[in-house]
């Protein structure tokens, strides 16, 4: 019978809620711009999320965010800063950064229910790498998964701004590939995913749906779909609903998006490239608050509620055990 009790989520922006002035050790509810935060350390463990993916996303500067970045070395400061976070956390006692499969692995059979938050490591938006040799640095410092893009970046084309690899995008790849580290194409142009798979084909989503139900260039096609699959690689699913159903606005009811749309997505996926290519990476604490999920999420547990609309054979594996059996083997 499927453990309910545990859950692998490839997508959480846990340092920069708290670079926002969110404090994930403090009891929920919250604010999250204007809206509900449903993340926070206790919340995960309650949901039974064991370890995840974490971000260092260093942001541009905008209305939204006039404390971001507009030069590298800025880009730099702040995700310097998220790591800071991560570290200090890692002191408290509540997360465990890990950096290789046997460290995931070691932590996954971890059954100790006052174990940290396991936390990999995932750059959103390459800026802060202030050139190729860079990498480097991160690398040391636990970097192991890295998404060249969030908008256009220094180094290639992202979401609502189309284009390929930079001449410095195309140099970054090549660092990458020579330390064999994962590549994230969420965000990411589709011009630039495809000359970045001809040079390096390490590749995963770790945090989109499909574009054949959302047409926006910030979901994946089918033929990039298709090629993640070939490439061996992997799917995150997102729990936002403006990402799940057409035409669905911040300030419309909660009620019109369900966790059977998202499972829409995920046969879709699942019929181009197979159920154990697909699990979750929730983005549930990336900007948007409880009023834009799912109408059946009200806590975090709920996300189980998900899980078990997911063909049983496929259960377990887009629960957790894909990203396990995938990440294991990778990092």
């Amino acid at each position: 019978m499927l453990d309910w009790s545990v859950i692998f989520d490839a997508h959480l922006d846990l340092a920069f809620n708290a670079a926002e002035g969110r404090d994930l050790t403090r009891p929920l509810p919250q604010s999250m711009n204007g809206e509900t935060a449903i993340v926070n350390f206790e919340s995960l463990k309650q949901a039974g999320v064991r370890a995840c993916m974490g971000t260092l996303w260093a942001y541009p500067r905008s209305t939204d965010h006039p404390q971001g970045y507009v030069t590298a070395q800025e880009a730099r400061t702040l995700a310097l800063e998220q790591l800071d976070q991560y570290l200090r956390w890692q002191d408290q006692g509540h997360i465990r950064l890990l950096t290789s499969g046997s460290e995931l692995l070691e932590h996954w059979n971890n059954h100790d229910a006052d174990a940290p938050l396991g936390v990999i490591l995932l750059m959103e938006g390459a800026d802060p790498i202030v050139d190729p040799a860079d990498l480097q640095f991160w690398h040391r410092e636990g970097l192991r998964v890295v998404g060249l893009a969030w908008e256009r970046t220094r180094y290639s084309g992202g979401t609502n701004a189309p284009g390929g690899l930079t001449p410095e995008g195309v140099e970054l790849v090549h660092a990458i590939r020579d330390l064999n580290l994962t590549l994230d194409a969420s965000h990411l142009a589709e011009q630039a995913f495809w000359e970045m798979v001809e040079i390096h084909q390490k590749v995963i989503a770790s945090h989109s749906n499909a574009q054949a139900l959302i047409p926006t260039d910030r979901q994946l096609s089918d033929a990039m779909i298709r090629k993640i699959g070939e490439m061996d690689g992997m799917i995150g699913l997102v729990m936002f609903s403006s990402f799940i159903k057409k035409g669905f606005k911040r300030g419309m009811p909660k009620q019109d998006v369900g966790f059977a749309d998202l499972l829409v997505h995920a046969e879709h996926i699942a019929g181009l490239i197979g159920w154990n290519r697909i699990g979750l990476g929730s983005d549930l604490d990336g900007g948007f608050g409880l009023e834009r999920t799912p109408r059946e999420l009200l806590h975090l547990k709920d996300l189980e509620q998900f899980f078990q609309l997911v063909p049983e054979p496929a259960r377990a594996g887009v629960q957790f055990q894909n990203w396990l059996t995938w990440l294991a083997r990778s990092i």
